[in-house]
């Protein structure tokens, strides 16, 4: 999603006591930024302006949620998302963390340490052209990057309103030894998974016609 310079959205960020503006710094040592360490981490890739995230997080205090993002304009308004759930809900913001990076690049940020028990990648770009499509979140060559730091037997939770991108990843998965334990076409008719949060694009999506896709891969143990 292109989206639109904002100058305010930098100072915020580093002004922000849950934004981590050097990540790299932080490989295998994430869990020491949060309030409670015993927590498991889940991490959201492509967090967006932060809707599906914060409601996440301000509803599950037994979990620490790391959300990542490469635009500044993007994290600032995730930033602001962030405050206003936690505000409505008068609760504290100690379980989640903002920051800034290329997930392209992301075994520079997060390592085996890290142990993620969970990744959520929600209406990422499908990336159609044939030359680009290695550069899907979900391809073989990027889900081999976060078996370095997804603990065994970690998840990952996908949806998607592309048909092409969700049944290539169903490829994808198997290819780089994640087993797809539950699938629909139609997640809001066919629900996988307890209490869907709807994200600002799965509500524009769903308004057109167009069925979620969705699905649950898990990393198999090795042998």
């Amino acid at each position: 999603m292109r989206i639109r310079f904002k100058p305010w959205a930098r100072p915020e960020l580093e002004a922000s006591k849950f934004y981590r503006d050097e990540p790299e710094k932080l490989k295998n040592k994430w869990i020491e930024e949060f309030e409670n360490k015993e927590n498991p981490i889940h991490l959201e890739l492509g967090c967006g302006k932060g809707q599906f995230i914060s409601k996440l997080a301000v509803e599950n205090f037994q979990i620490n949620y790391i959300a990542i993002d490469l635009v500044d304009a993007m994290l600032g308004l995730a930033k602001r998302n962030v405050e206003q759930t936690y505000n409505e809900q008068n609760k504290e913001i100690n379980n989640i963390l903002l920051t800034r990076f290329d997930i392209e690049r992301i075994m520079l940020i997060l390592g085996e340490q890290d142990n993620i028990k969970r990744i959520y990648i929600n209406f990422c770009n499908p990336w159609p052209k044939g030359k680009h499509r290695k550069k899907r979140l979900t391809h073989t060559r990027q889900l081999e990057k976060y078996k370095t730091f997804l603990a065994p037997n970690g998840e990952i939770y996908f949806k998607t309103d592309d048909d092409d991108l969700f049944n290539s990843s169903l490829g994808y998965f198997e290819e780089a030894g994640f087993e797809v334990t539950k699938k629909t076409y139609d997640l809001h008719a066919e629900p996988i998974w307890k209490n869907n949060i709807e994200t600002e694009h799965e509500k524009m999506f769903s308004e057109q016609g167009i069925k979620i896709k969705a699905l649950i891969a898990r990393l198999k143990k090795e042998e």
